[in-house]
């Protein structure tokens, strides 16, 4: 199998600045790396709670691998566009269906690629109650089945509240077992793929706030 695609250099520069303030201020841990892939694509998918998730995400899997992840249209004018590329996003236009989008993502995946995702889409409200299934779109999904690469799900704690230095966690899971779906209709397979993702989230994330997940 190929090496995977290595960080941008401005990925890796962003990573270690920031380590060190993660680590020491946030008291940053990941845990279930063993859980992650060693080689080839996946598609992995967390809650989200802060704009900050996609660096807890990454953060984890540096500096072996990296996240490509979606980020919306307005952000992709020069110079900012350079940075926003080289963290590891690529363009979506949010409010509509984006094909182009996903397509993407499918072709990034095969090529070796960590996709992030999100499957609630928009940040989930503070105190919101854990009932996402129907909330939850099937995008994850369908990269994930599309590309033939394996599904992971992912809790994340702390991101939201920076004002009292919360400890920043995040767990990784195993990936979701999809063999059963694979040949299904891709709407119908997708859907069911994405309700054993949120659960798992869901568990991932109870675990984190027990203190289960913390090292």
């Amino acid at each position: 199998m190929t090496r995977p695609p290595r960080p941008t250099l401005i990925y890796s520069l962003l990573a270690l600045l920031s380590w060190p303030i993660l680590a020491l201020a946030f008291r940053y841990r990941a845990r279930g790396k063993e859980n992650l892939p060693a080689e080839g694509g996946y598609v992995l998918a967390a809650g989200h709670v802060s704009n900050l998730d996609p660096w807890a995400l990454g953060l984890g899997i540096w500096p072996h691998r990296y996240l490509r992840f979606m980020a919306k249209s307005e952000l992709f004018w020069f110079p900012l566009s350079i940075v926003v590329s080289g963290a590891g996003a690529f363009k979506v236009n949010r409010g509509r269906s984006d094909r182009d989008a996903i397509e993407t993502a499918v072709r990034l995946a095969r090529e070796g690629n960590v996709i992030a995702m999100f499957p609630e889409g928009t940040r989930r409200k503070k105190g919101l109650r854990k009932k996402h299934d129907a909330q939850a779109h099937s995008g994850a999904a369908r990269i994930s089945l599309e590309a033939g690469v394996p599904l992971v799900p992912a809790g994340i704690s702390g991101t939201d509240e920076l004002s009292r230095l919360a400890s920043w966690r995040v767990s990784y899971g195993k990936p979701i077992d999809l063999e059963d779906l694979r040949g299904r209709k891709l709407s119908e397979a997708a859907r069911e793929a994405t309700d054993r993702l949120m659960a798992e989230i869901h568990r991932l994330e109870e675990a984190l706030s027990d203190g289960a997940g913390k090292t």
